[in-house]
């Protein structure tokens, strides 16, 4: 059974919604976070990592009028954008649920600080 509303931060523990290590704050994020746009490739690449990962997207978009911050915490909100941002550009826009989560609870905005990352 999913919850509406998640209770803890769980984005750094669940490999579920990765991002960049670059962003990482914590040794976990580090260890355990994406190096770059190849490495998310490959992430895509695998079939059951890209499941997981979709389904994440799909089960988050189910609340699409509830703020993002209500649903996981302002600091997993922070970190699913980065996510969204990452693997939309690692998929070239031919993955559309991460354009989706930009747009419905981002307003659009792109992580400013994954892009940066990605531009290196």
């Amino acid at each position: 059974m999913r919850s509406d509303l998640k209770t803890l931060h769980w984005s750094v523990f669940n490999p579920s919604l990765p991002q960049l290590a670059a962003l990482g704050r914590s040794q976990r994020a580090i260890d355990f976070g994406i190096r770059d746009l190849a490495e998310a490739r490959a992430y895509l690449a695998d079939p059951v990592l890209r499941a997981n990962l979709i389904a994440a997207a799909e089960a988050v978009l189910t609340h699409p009028d509830t703020p993002i911050e209500q649903i996981m915490g302002p600091v997993d909100a922070l970190k699913l954008r980065s996510c969204a941002t990452l693997f939309e550009a690692a998929s070239e826009g031919r993955e559309p649920v991460f354009a989706r989560l930009l747009d419905t609870f981002y307003a659009g905005s792109r992580c400013p600080l994954t892009r940066a990352e990605l531009s290196r």
